[in-house]
């Protein structure tokens, strides 16, 4: 069998493949089981593979790579437009195919299982905090239909349920009691949980050596830089700074046409949750940096008060990501400006 080329496309039990020969003729088109799946390519040579950034596909990848072969992930969105009709795995596994192949085709970076672990880490804690946001914006719902309402803060709340409990004047029912208690007690095991994610983060900040540099960037913490490392690893797939930055959405979305540039809000692609963390750190930074005399913080300083905050918190981040992606990419050393 003469096949250069094969798309496959990805699922739990049933993976179906299309394979093409360097004239581009289908030479190969069928299903194999999940457990077929590494005992047939192993009888191949070394062929160029592509397959949709989806659940699995980093794993997928590591595997046949280990094979010998070039296994490489493509975003969905850049192989839906080589689908030729309607929706099915057969051709969703031709265009895979024929997407693989083009030249100027932008490929995702496969994780390691490192990586993974990281962010798979990161995704749990995530969970916990929105969990707990939601508990608490309950727990003060139910309150306020007893007429007692309490600010929008955390440390309030927790403050504030044990004192409800032990006062008996505040004409809350022995039953409302009860599940207030109950509610509180889960409030301190989410609390618990995520204190001891946020340890095991920083711990790994200790013992790895991308992310002790990137916390020397103002803006950047433990939580932020082991995210950024989870996401992107050494940063190599991206040729320039400004890739990384638009990748994660912080760069400006165009409009363009006849030669006229139009440049709108931030785009907002890519991994939200990195952006997140990345625009959070950066507000951080420009509040520390009104107190500050350095280049960078006058910069920032200066950008909030001609424009305002939220667009000089937007371009911290933009320039956060830019100088992470020298750290990651060139392992330099971040050397701040005077």
């Amino acid at each position: 069998m003469n096949v250069t080329r094969i798309g496959i496309d990805l699922a739990k039990q049933v993976f179906q493949i299309h394979g093409v020969d360097r004239d581009g003729k289908t030479v190969v088109k069928k299903q194999l089981r999940r457990s077929q799946m590494l005992a047939y390519f192993r009888k191949l040579p070394a062929i160029l593979i592509g397959m949709e950034a989806c659940g699995s596909a980093h794993y997928w990848a590591r595997e046949l790579n280990r094979m010998g072969h070039d296994a490489r992930l493509m975003s969905p969105q850049f192989v839906k437009p080589y689908v030729k009709s309607g929706k099915n795995d057969a051709n969703d596994a031709e265009a895979i195919c024929e997407a693989v192949g083009r030249p100027n085709m932008r490929f995702v970076a496969v994780k390691s299982v490192e990586q993974q672990v990281l962010q798979a880490e990161h995704r749990i804690r995530a969970r916990l905090i929105k969990a707990r946001t939601a508990l608490s914006n309950e727990i003060r719902g139910l309150l306020g239909e007893f007429g007692i309402v309490l600010p929008a803060s955390l440390a309030k709340l927790r403050q504030a349920i044990p004192e409800l409990l032990e006062d008996g004047e505040n004409g809350l029912l022995g039953d409302f009691r009860r599940l207030l208690e109950q509610l509180g007690e889960e409030l301190r095991k989410l609390d618990d949980h995520i204190k001891a994610y946020d340890a095991r983060i920083a711990q790994r900040a200790k013992e790895d050596e991308r992310i002790k540099r990137l916390l020397a960037v103002e803006g950047i913490g433990p939580v932020v830089a082991s995210a950024l490392v989870s996401a992107v690893g050494d940063a190599k797939q991206f040729s320039k700074g400004r890739d990384m930055a638009a990748w994660l959405g912080l760069t400006p979305s165009q409009h363009s046409s006849g030669g006229k540039s139009r440049l709108g809000h931030i785009s907002k692609r890519g991994d939200k949750y990195v952006r997140m963390l990345l625009i959070h750190g950066a507000r951080a930074a420009l509040k520390a940096a009104e107190n500050k005399e350095d280049g960078r913080s006058r910069w920032v300083t200066g950008l909030a008060k001609r424009r305002n905050k939220n667009i000089a918190t937007v371009a911290l981040a933009n320039k956060n990501a830019r100088i992470a992606w020298s750290i990651l990419s060139r392992e330099e050393t971040y050397r701040p400006a005077a």
